[in-house]
């Protein structure tokens, strides 16, 4: 998780993870937006296919990347926004 609202002007916080499979993938999808929309927390916007590799979710001042391993390899999205404070990092 990382702290982007020092070099970012259209969100806060960004989340980035990775599952190893299309079905862990798209259980981390399933359970993110259940838990948010339980906590009255619709996502705005949503992209991807689980086959494509890389799912988004747009809660507004959170987006989460979910990835499959090559995919995060290729966009480097860490890399990108290396000037992000991490905020938590679990490996």
């Amino acid at each position: 998780m990382l702290d982007a609202r020092e070099v970012c002007s259209f969100a806060d916080y960004f989340v980035i993870c990775s599952g190893d499979s299309e079905r862990q993938i798209s259980t981390i999808y399933d359970e993110v937006l259940h838990r948010l929309k339980k906590a009255g927390i619709p996502a705005h916007h949503r992209e991807g296919t689980v086959d494509s590799g890389w799912l988004l979710l747009d809660f507004g001042d959170i987006i989460v990347h979910i990835f499959a391993p090559f995919e995060r390899d290729y966009y480097q999205l860490d890399e990108l926004w290396r000037e992000a404070k991490p905020v938590l990092r679990i490996q």
